[in-house]
């Protein structure tokens, strides 16, 4: 993979962005399609490992195990080891991830409303 150029007129546009348009920066930590989905499963309460992979069987492992790291290191998971034995790892909206409960409800309620009431709950 190539270095990135830091003072690049991409960067630097980049970085203008995410300092001042706030859904750039909302973007940056959940943009994607997966990160959304992550976020609304955990919105629902604490899941295991198992249990993210199993409400979400189209995602592979290799992209939920990357997505919940991002998520973790931008403060929006908390992932905690738990120990007992067999040991098992519980994932947690933090409270910064819960603060986009709002968000992710918002875009659910348009999703129902735009499907006309395809979805159900």
């Amino acid at each position: 993979m190539t270095a990135i150029k830091e003072s690049s007129t991409i960067q630097e546009n980049k970085k203008y962005a995410l300092d001042n348009c706030p859904v750039t920066y909302v973007m940056e930590k959940i943009g994607g399609y997966w990160k959304p989905i992550i976020v609304y499963h955990l919105s629902l309460g604490d899941k295991r490992y198992s249990e993210l992979k199993r409400t979400i069987p189209a995602i592979s492992e290799k992209m939920l195990i990357q997505h919940l790291k991002q998520l973790e290191a931008d403060g929006l998971v908390i992932r905690e080891a738990k120990p007992v034995v067999p040991p098992f790892v519980t994932y947690r909206l933090s409270k910064a991830g819960s603060g986009l409960i709002p968000v992710i409800e918002a875009m659910a309620a348009w999703a129902f409303k735009e499907k006309d009431g395809i979805f159900s709950v």
